[in-house]
């Protein structure tokens, strides 16, 4: 007898029929088929993660709020906490009260700054016998190369001991750079070395200002100067940039240092014991943060640190946006990295106290590197505008807008003279955490750009001198830097899309007028899709 296969009974209701006509249909049959088992308590299950996240990073920032204010108010001054006296020359003993320094400049094909940071450091108000100028350079280019060896002859013929240092590889990058360097025979009389980026340009009293903290303070293994960026008002980019960085400085240095003698070395503006950087088991380059491995690790043998915030050293911010989205994918990789490389040594270590484990893997890891930047791009660019497609989920208008705006607030405090440009660095910010989550769960994840470092792009006074240029001759035609083709990011142009189309329903069906914010949104992602968020102030 025949076999008879066993037939499926399927209801006359949800027999699909492939026409183009009945797509629509069937698209909505299958979406309320599985809203309510499977995408209704998974978004929900979204929002409660997020809501977490933000109260997380509230109590972080209303934490840090409350300190600075204290810091500000009761506690002394750096002079006042530790020893600090000026170095005086003696006529009888000549230089010799002076320590030995060496100053480190790091470089990578810097044509337009590198006579910037030559120039500074060799106008260093220091003994030239107690002074030792290394320019430690990597560049590809000969030409560069050739310009940068020449700059420091000039120096040099002008009696200041400058040495010119390069490498047949790259191993290490920046990382691979200091670490040869302080393998040079004329460094072992050294006591201390101070490190700036090719972009960097000290004040004379730098040494003058940060050194004496260091002879009189053996506990201290590092002083880190402030940024001031000299391209601020360039455009919206940098405008955006001086924002978030000033916060980093005024507020979460300022804590660290004053609560905890611990906070991220900046990798430049700063001055370290040599003796502490070799206990500390010297620079490793198996992160593109190196800056921050090292003052974890010598944190946990028990130095501290020192953060002057008047001690200030003009830089340079990056101006065009694919050169920041790669300081950002670096910045945002590395500590994630970092993190999952030492959290059990924090955790196993023996040499600090409790709360400071607390502060450097609560605070300082987790909140600030990680969850900082996956709630704002998760909750703002993700879970809220799905929930406008999911009216079943809601989510409480503390945590949509109180939240958000009490930490913007916070934020905001490091420059007030842009806060009524703080709408739009909301904005952009989303915008940024896009690359900064992927970067961070590249890092934690240790997947294939973890490690990739790319030079952050200087351009010096190249564009003042091309509006100069300008100005001159209006007439003369512009030259563009850039194809249009070559500007456009297709992800934030997808996720441009995304927002306006969630907008769009929310007009059309929402209650929360959340559609203001989205299209808002839309037009920030928009602009950043087709490269032009850096060319407008």
């Amino acid at each position: 007898m025949a076999e008879v296969s066993p037939k499926v009974m399927i209801p006359e209701s949800f027999q699909f029929q492939v026409s183009s006509s009945d797509i629509a249909g069937q698209l909505t049959l299958i979406w309320e088929l599985l809203k309510a088992p499977l995408i209704v308590p998974l978004l929900t299950l979204g929002v409660y993660i997020c809501l977490a996240m933000s109260l997380m990073l509230f109590m972080e920032r209303v934490y840090m709020g409350i300190v600075i204010i204290l810091v500000k108010l009761f506690w002394k001054k750096p002079d006042k906490r530790y020893k600090w006296e000026p170095m005086q020359d003696d006529l009888e003993s000549g230089n010799l009260n002076f320590p030995v320094v060496l100053v480190q400049i790091p470089m990578f094909n810097e044509r337009e700054v590198y006579k910037l940071s030559i120039g500074a450091a060799s106008n260093l108000s220091w003994p030239a016998d107690r002074l030792v100028i290394q320019v430690l350079d990597d560049s590809t280019d000969p030409a560069i190369k050739q310009m940068v060896e020449l700059e420091c002859q000039r120096w040099a013929s002008k009696g200041i001991n400058i040495r010119y240092q390069i490498r047949e590889n790259r191993t290490g990058y920046k990382a691979g750079a200091l670490k040869e360097g302080l393998k040079r025979s004329y460094v072992k009389h050294c006591e201390y070395v101070c490190i700036f980026d090719a972009d960097f340009q000290p004040e004379p009293d730098y040494l003058r200002r940060a050194i004496p903290f260091l002879i009189h303070n053996p506990e201290i293994a590092l002083v880190q100067g402030r940024w001031r960026f000299v391209n601020a008002d360039e455009c919206l980019l940098t405008r955006m940039q001086e924002m978030s960085l000033d916060y980093h400085f005024t507020v979460e240095q300022e804590v660290g240092s004053a609560t905890h003698a611990f906070f991220g070395f900046n990798g430049t503006a700063g001055v370290w014991r040599i003796a502490a950087i070799n206990e500390a088991g010297g620079w490793k380059d198996r992160t593109t943060v190196e800056d921050m491995d090292l003052a974890v690790r010598a944190s946990l043998r028990g130095w501290k640190f020192l953060y002057l915030g008047d001690l200030q050293v003009k830089s340079e911010l990056p101006s065009t946006f694919k050169a920041f989205r790669f300081q950002q994918h670096r910045w945002s990789c590395g500590p994630a990295n970092l993190f999952r490389k030492m959290v059990m040594e924090i955790v196993r270590n023996k040499k600090v106290r409790f709360w400071k484990k607390v502060y450097v893997i609560y605070s300082f890891f987790f909140v600030r590197k990680i969850i900082a930047h996956m709630v704002t791009f998760s909750f703002y660019c993700v879970v809220l505008p799905l929930t406008i497609l999911v009216p079943e989920v809601k989510v409480p208008i503390w945590g949509a807008v109180y939240i958000p705006s009490v930490i913007t607030i916070l934020n905001s405090v490091g420059t007030p003279r842009s806060i009524h440009l703080l709408f739009y660095w909301i904005l952009f910010e989303n915008v940024m955490s896009l690359h900064r989550t992927k970067a961070t769960f590249i890092g934690l994840l240790e997947a294939g750009r973890a490690n990739e470092w790319v030079v952050t792009e200087k351009l010096g006074n190249t564009l003042q001198k091309a509006a100069e240029a300008k100005k001159s001759n209006p007439k003369a035609p512009r030259k563009f830097r850039f194809k249009f083709t070559d500007r456009l990011n297709t992800l934030e142009l997808g996720f441009s899309a995304f927002l306006f189309l969630c907008g769009c329903y929310d007009f059309v069906n929402g209650k929360n007028c959340y559609f203001v914010y989205l299209w808002l949104q839309t037009v920030t992602f928009f602009i950043t899709g087709i490269g032009y968020v850096g060319t407008i102030i």
